[in-house]
């Protein structure tokens, strides 16, 4: 049985602050962290968006008729 080793290379967290957002994301390698601001309509948007790349990732194989 084979074993696989799952390595974090970034971690990314969206944060809010008395109304206003902000993406945070840590280059875990190197170290770093960057951080930009994001508008809440876009905050909005982000189910739909992680929904879409899933979707467009990880297609569902088409059904088989009978």
């Amino acid at each position: 049985m084979e074993t696989s080793t799952q390595t974090l290379l970034f971690a990314a967290e969206l944060v809010e602050e008395n109304g206003t957002y902000a993406l945070v994301v840590q280059d875990v390698r190197r170290g770093t962290v960057q951080s930009t601001p994001v508008p809440k309509a876009m905050v909005d948007k982000l189910p739909t968006f992680l929904s879409a790349l899933t979707a467009r990732l990880h297609p569902v194989p088409p059904r088989r008729r009978w």
